[in-house]
């Protein structure tokens, strides 16, 4: 089992990134939240992994936190959850975000995450709930979803007639959303705020 990865990023896409680690390449699939927060080409990282070895293939997939890590080790315990669609899923919204969806079984809100079925998403709730309660060790706030869901709903449709990825939509309408927050506040929030 290889737990982390340390060496300089090769290379970048959407979905991973090439570590060269004493001049061998890995290729390793990561989430958006990760490959965001990865420094530039050539500068050195600690990637935490997770290997899958399959009939047709070896896979790695990369975490920049160990907390991303142990949320992608639940998912895959879900049944009809594989590492790609747990990947799928934690680019659909930061941690914090995706275990109050879980917990508060908010099936709607997760099955806005591109490839995730409204069964598959009944399932994470049911099976993960009671395994997820806390957040880098902190107890989650109740109040953190206090914000009309059809607000959310008409900003994040709004995004994507822009042109904007469902999953980026979904992620830019959770950081730009407060209580108070009209779909408007919310869509010129998030249009300031994107590519930052």
């Amino acid at each position: 089992m290889i737990s982390f990865l340390i060496g300089s990023i090769e290379e970048k896409s959407e979905q991973s990134v090439v570590l060269n680690c004493n001049n061998i390449g890995y290729e390793i699939f990561c989430s958006t939240n990760t490959i965001n927060t990865l420094p530039l080409i050539n500068e050195e990282c600690k990637i935490y992994t997770y290997l899958q070895v399959k009939e047709d293939g070896i896979s790695l997939f990369g975490f920049s936190t160990v907390d991303e890590k142990e949320l992608f080790n639940k998912l895959i315990t879900v049944n009809g959850v594989g590492p790609k669609m747990a990947i799928s899923i934690l680019s659909g919204m930061n941690i914090s975000d995706l275990i109050i969806a879980i917990i508060k079984e908010d099936v709607n809100m997760l099955s806005k995450i591109k490839g995730l079925g409204k069964k598959t998403a009944e399932r994470i709730c049911l099976e993960l709930k009671d395994k997820l309660s806390t957040v880098n060790g902190a107890l989650i706030d109740d109040n953190t979803i206090s914000i009309d869901e059809s607000i959310l709903d008409d900003a994040c449709e709004a995004l994507i007639s822009l042109g904007v990825s469902k999953n980026e939509a979904l992620r830019l309408v959770k950081q730009n959303a407060n209580e108070n927050s009209s779909v408007e506040d919310i869509i010129s929030n998030a249009l300031r705020n994107m590519g930052r």
